[in-house]
């Protein structure tokens, strides 16, 4: 019965919001359904921090490698999670001007919105950036002229990268107006546009096939890994 019930719930539930979206008649089945998803999301965010709490408190009580860290993420999530519950520093709003947590915790100049402009974004823009030091070295191992199809990668990605740059425009910047289509410049946005794109679309549509493939093994019951381990 633990596997079958969550099982059912699953196949009731997803079945219910595919026949909702082609059918105005049950349109309010998928909407009462959108709404038990929502009671069951924020379940999941409060078992999700419990248990980023349960996890890094052992760490820091087990002193393993890197437990400081564990510190750090703990009261980074529980100031953020205070100021966000409690509304602190958040001034009431004009329809309701005698409750002081009427207003918006995402206020601008209030606290929340301060942790998220100056603390979270920050740290983010960080991340990426030195995400960009790690693409730039895989490429270079990766871009390797060995085969025909490695050869059409490194150009392509040469081309790109240079008529993005002062550089590119530099170089191709003497061909005359007839030729205007091989400036670097011109030939990264024709690449950009036309062939770029058409990858992008048949990476989506195989995407797409892969997440309807996945969808119906899972509300069949086929695949039920997400059930976690245990018997039948």
């Amino acid at each position: 019965m633990k596997r079958t019930i969550p099982l059912l719930i699953t196949a009731i539930g997803g079945f219910v919001l595919i026949i909702a979206f082609f059918s105005s008649y049950t349109q309010s089945w998928g909407e009462v359904a959108a709404i038990w998803f929502d009671i069951l999301a924020a379940i999941a965010f409060i078992l999700g921090g419990g248990n980023l709490m349960k996890i890094h408190l052992k760490k820091i009580s087990d002193r393993k490698a890197g437990w400081a860290y564990s510190g750090v993420t703990l009261i980074a999530f529980l100031t953020t999670l205070i100021i966000g519950l409690g509304k602190i520093g958040v001034n009431p709003s004009e329809q309701f001007p005698d409750y002081a947590w009427s207003g918006s915790y995402r206020e601008v100049g209030g606290p929340f919105w301060w942790l998220y402009e100056f603390a979270f974004k920050p740290l983010t823009a960080t991340m990426f950036a030195m995400l960009a030091f790690y693409v730039a070295s895989a490429a270079f191992r990766a871009f390797r002229a060995k085969n025909i199809e490695a050869i059409l990668l490194l150009g392509t990605a040469f081309i790109i990268l240079l008529g993005r740059t002062y550089a590119g425009v530099w170089v191709t910047g003497w061909l005359p107006e007839w030729l205007e289509g091989l400036k670097l410049e011109n030939l990264t946005v024709t690449i950009m546009k036309v062939f770029n794109t058409a990858g992008n679309r048949a990476i989506m549509i195989g995407i797409a096939l892969g997440i309807v493939s996945t969808s119906l093994k899972v509300l069949l019951g086929v695949d039920r890994s997400y059930l976690g381990g245990g018997e039948e």
